[in-house]
């Protein structure tokens, strides 16, 4: 990518031969989808936090602060346990790395009753590779937690997750930081094109108009 080009600011402009272009900055996608400043400092998983909230960076809507957002939520999306133990978590590394919270909270969505046992298999299976199977059972891929009662789905979640040991353990350390590294570099390189595009656009009705 040409270094003409460089990050925007939090005024939505680029740097583009030593003069500052306005550009259109998404920022309209992003806050239709993400949750409002005020639901997230009012959930009682995340005022405990207090002041600690009031920091601008971890609202901020720029190229560093939802990569990051995205970053930390793919990370903490994984650890274990219910939506709370999660927000609270991509609150927590939010506010420690000063990157976009509702994005961190938004992201760790992605890890729902749908997608959490093909995650933790892979997971199971990455750390595996490094330390070897828990036991010479390797433990099944499916859950079917489907023909079981709704209140026995989080103990035989658990009993699941016991039998990986600690391959799961390492490979959901170790996912996490892949997936976290492959959304930061992800949103990097879509914000940057969707800067170049609006740019590019900019000048070509310029010159139509000459």
């Amino acid at each position: 990518m040409d270094k003409r080009y460089t990050d925007l600011t939090v005024y939505g402009k680029v740097r583009f031969n030593n003069f500052y272009v306005k550009v259109i900055v998404p920022r309209k996608f992003f806050r239709k989808y993400l949750p409002d400043a005020e639901s997230i400092k009012d959930n009682r998983y995340v005022r405990i936090f207090g002041s600690a909230l009031h920091h601008p960076n971890i609202w901020q809507l720029n190229r560093r602060s939802v990569a990051g957002g995205v970053a930390v939520g793919m990370f903490t999306g994984l650890i274990p346990g219910s939506n709370p133990v999660q927000f609270t978590a991509a609150a927590i590394f939010s506010m420690i790395f000063r990157v976009n919270l509702p994005v961190a909270v938004f992201v760790t969505l992605y890890t729902n009753p749908f997608t959490i046992v093909p995650l933790y298999f892979l997971a199971y299976k990455l750390g595996a590779f490094f330390i070897g199977p828990a036991n010479s059972n390797v433990p099944q891929q499916e859950l079917d937690l489907w023909n079981l009662p709704l209140s026995e789905w989080i103990p035989a979640f658990l009993h699941w997750m016991a039998a990986m040991g600690k391959p799961l353990a390492l490979g959901l350390f170790l996912l996490g930081l892949l997936l976290a590294a492959a959304g930061y570099a992800a949103i990097h390189l879509a914000w940057r094109a969707y800067v170049v595009l609006q740019w590019r656009k900019r000048k070509m009705r310029r010159n139509a108009g000459l």
